[in-house]
């Protein structure tokens, strides 16, 4: 608990802790889209290979995944404040090795870096506002955390897509430095310090380095085998990698303090909606990321353009979110979250047309990102309060920190795998036809993997207003709680990352 005075959102404090919170998470979810818009003027300027490509928006997300539980447990071990503030002038100092690279590999190392200190950022900005506010002013706050989160993801292919084109790729990250400066000091003067009380047992270093070692052989592995075949190396790291994440799951089920704990994992729901998480943010990670690129490849568009191609799905997501996520309390979350990922998959298939004599805006993209934007409207916000109303209210910290790295997970897994299947190797990303045929491939097989999502759904959600209004003292298996006891899930950030 912090030793200062619980804060209202009313205050002149309140809001300038808000601020800060929000500029720090912005930032991490501004450079996923920009990363995205960023891609082929990077493999331009670099001569990059696609694998090379694949690495810088991978390296983030991999070090992302793999230390945000950690970067949590760090901040309430030893004040959330003080760890924020690292990640921010870690993230800073980053961006600014990211804006210099004088080569793409010191590009991809720049951006694990900038992962790392994203794994810092992102828990401890929900943390602090769960710490600072009043009860009462907490629910109000993260809504509009939330919110404005959602406009700074929408925000990032704008940006990031004009300075892009009419500046430089570089100043995509550098525009990071003014933000982190800004944050830095609004929280050295408006954010108050404090820490878990129930923060106990030692950090779990080795569950740390093992899903580390095992999500980045994983990647480095499929990776590899998409640039230049399933050899030797390529199979090894892979193989390695599984042999490692199957380790990972045997040594937390015996530790006393686990980086994650698999009793979560007993809970159908819990795994349901984290299953339904996985293929619904694998899928997005990689449309998204090749959609981009196809525009600019075989469609002929600018970075700005490209970027721009995607707004309507966001507006869309933040206008309707807060209305489904009152309808799911009325009806259920399951009826949405089995509808949702079936639209999103049909509006991802309309934008197949897309080629080199196919790139119509309002003919050819539009429709599906519209489309593909109900879906994800519909879909989103049941998620994420299943996922929170499925645990006991004091781990709803824990469930969304799991969640959050679930995510981030499928979504680094997804980039890796999906465009060597789809045959987007070397260099022939560069080839309109190429590209074209290799979009349209991973839609299919997006396609296929939100519906098999939303099967899941159905075999393991429950779903009718009653669970959902259920008041029980905690969740047990397969129960909820209460939206009351819930945050706000109207606008999911992820989306940018």
């Amino acid at each position: 608990m912090p030793s200062e005075p619980l804060l209202s959102i009313d205050s002149k404090r309140g809001q300038w802790v808000l601020a800060t919170t929000i500029l720090g998470s912005g930032m991490v979810f501004l450079d996923g889209t920009i990363a995205n818009v960023a891609a082929n003027r990077i493999g331009t300027d670099f001569s990059a290979s696609f694998a090379s490509l694949q690495w810088v928006l991978n390296g983030y997300a991999l070090a992302l995944a793999s230390l945000i539980l950690l970067g949590g447990s760090l901040g309430d071990r030893f004040g959330r404040r003080r760890v924020y503030l690292i990640g921010m002038v870690w993230f800073a100092g980053a961006s600014v090795l990211c804006a210099v690279a004088p080569n793409v590999e010191i590009l991809i190392a720049a951006r694990v870096l900038q992962g790392i200190g994203g794994a810092l950022l992102t828990p401890g900005s929900l943390a602090l506002i769960q710490a600072s506010f009043a009860p009462s002013e907490t629910g109000r706050a993260v809504g509009i955390w939330s919110g404005m989160s959602g406009v700074t993801t929408a925000a990032g292919p704008l940006l990031g897509g004009y300075l892009v084109q009419h500046v430089s790729w570089r100043w995509a990250f550098g525009i990071n430095v003014p933000l982190a400066v800004v944050a830095v000091v609004l929280g050295l003067r408006f954010v108050p310090e404090s820490r878990s009380a129930e923060a106990e047992g030692p950090l779990d270093v080795t569950g740390t380095v093992l899903i580390a070692l095992g999500l980045g052989g994983l990647t480095y592995g499929t990776t590899l085998a998409g640039d230049i075949g399933w050899g030797a190396t390529a199979l090894g790291a892979t193989a390695g990698s599984l042999v490692v994440l199957a380790l990972f799951v045997v040594v937390e089920g015996r530790r006393d303090f686990p980086l994650l704990p698999p009793r979560l994992f007993r809970n159908r729901t819990f795994t349901g909606a984290n299953l339904m998480t996985f293929t619904t943010y694998g899928s997005l990670g990689a449309v998204f990321f090749l959609l981009v690129l196809n525009l600019q490849v075989a469609g002929g568009y600018g970075p700005l353009a490209a970027g721009l191609s995607l707004l309507p799905a966001t507006v869309l997501l933040l206008a309707l979110s807060p209305r489904t996520g009152a309808f799911a309390t009325r009806v259920g979350p399951r009826l949405p979250m089995i509808t949702g990922p079936v639209i999103a998959a049909g509006g991802i298939a309309l934008t197949t047309r897309l080629d080199a004599h196919h790139h119509n805006y309002l003919i050819d993209v539009l429709p599906g990102i519209t489309v593909f934007g109900l879906g994800m409207a519909l879909l989103v916000a049941p998620l994420t309060s299943t996922v929170m109303g499925s645990v006991p209210m004091d781990e709803v910290g824990l469930a969304s920190g799991v969640n959050n790295a679930v995510a981030r997970s499928a979504s680094l897994l997804a980039v890796a795998v999906l465009p060597p299947l789809a045959g987007i190797t070397g260099d022939k990303y560069r080839i309109a036809s190429v590209m074209s045929s290799g979009y349209r491939v991973a839609v299919w097989i997006c396609v296929v993997i939100l519906l098999l999502g939303a099967v899941v759904v159905a075999f393991t959600v429950s779903g009718g207003p009653r669970e959902v209004s259920d008041s029980s003292n905690g969740a047990k298996e397969d129960d909820d709680v209460p939206p009351d006891r819930r945050s706000d899930p109207a606008a999911d950030p992820r989306l940018g990352g």
